[in-house]
Protein backbone atom coordinates (compact mmCIF):
# COMPACT_ATOMS: atom_id res chain seq x y z
CA UNK A 1 0.00 0.00 0.00
CA UNK A 2 1.26 3.51 -0.91
CA UNK A 3 1.38 6.07 1.64
CA UNK A 4 -1.22 8.14 -0.75
CA UNK A 5 -3.86 5.38 -0.11
CA UNK A 6 -3.08 5.03 3.56
CA UNK A 7 -3.51 8.53 4.07
CA UNK A 8 -7.06 8.29 1.78
CA UNK A 9 -8.07 5.48 3.41
CA UNK A 10 -7.20 7.56 7.18
CA UNK A 11 -9.78 10.11 5.89
CA UNK A 12 -12.29 8.39 4.88
CA UNK A 13 -12.41 6.84 7.77
CA UNK A 14 -11.70 9.44 10.34
CA UNK A 15 -12.43 12.76 8.46
CA UNK A 16 -10.02 14.78 6.79
CA UNK A 17 -9.11 17.19 9.51
CA UNK A 18 -9.16 14.10 12.57
CA UNK A 19 -7.29 11.94 10.58
CA UNK A 20 -3.88 13.47 11.24
CA UNK A 21 -4.91 14.26 14.83
CA UNK A 22 -5.87 10.56 15.63
CA UNK A 23 -2.80 9.60 13.95
CA UNK A 24 -0.11 11.93 15.60
CA UNK A 25 -2.32 11.74 18.98
CA UNK A 26 -3.89 7.67 19.35
CA UNK A 27 -0.56 4.94 19.92
CA UNK A 28 -1.51 1.85 19.53
CA UNK A 29 0.06 -1.54 21.38
CA UNK A 30 0.48 -3.65 18.05
CA UNK A 31 3.01 -0.61 16.48
CA UNK A 32 4.57 -1.31 19.76
CA UNK A 33 3.13 1.83 21.82
CA UNK A 34 3.86 4.36 18.72
CA UNK A 35 1.06 6.47 17.06
CA UNK A 36 0.87 6.15 13.30
CA UNK A 37 2.90 8.98 12.21
CA UNK A 38 5.67 7.85 14.40
CA UNK A 39 5.34 4.36 12.95
CA UNK A 40 5.09 5.40 9.33
CA UNK A 41 8.67 7.95 10.57
CA UNK A 42 10.43 5.22 11.37
CA UNK A 43 9.53 2.85 8.51
CA UNK A 44 6.94 0.63 9.06
CA UNK A 45 5.11 -0.41 5.93
CA UNK A 46 2.13 1.54 5.40
CA UNK A 47 0.13 -2.01 5.00
CA UNK A 48 1.20 -3.41 8.83
CA UNK A 49 0.00 0.46 9.91
CA UNK A 50 -3.39 0.08 8.33
CA UNK A 51 -4.07 -2.99 9.57
CA UNK A 52 -3.20 -1.77 13.36
CA UNK A 53 -5.61 1.12 12.40
CA UNK A 54 -7.95 -1.37 11.53
CA UNK A 55 -7.72 -3.36 14.79
CA UNK A 56 -8.93 -0.26 16.78
CA UNK A 57 -11.87 1.63 14.75
CA UNK A 58 -14.76 0.60 13.07
CA UNK A 59 -13.04 0.45 9.21
CA UNK A 60 -15.23 -0.95 6.73
CA UNK A 61 -14.27 -3.90 4.86
CA UNK A 62 -14.71 -2.38 1.52
CA UNK A 63 -11.78 -0.41 3.46
CA UNK A 64 -9.78 -3.19 4.97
Amino acid sequence: MRLTDFWLRMDTVFGESYARSWAADFRLAELGGLSVQEALAQGESAQDVWRAVCCHAEVEKSLR
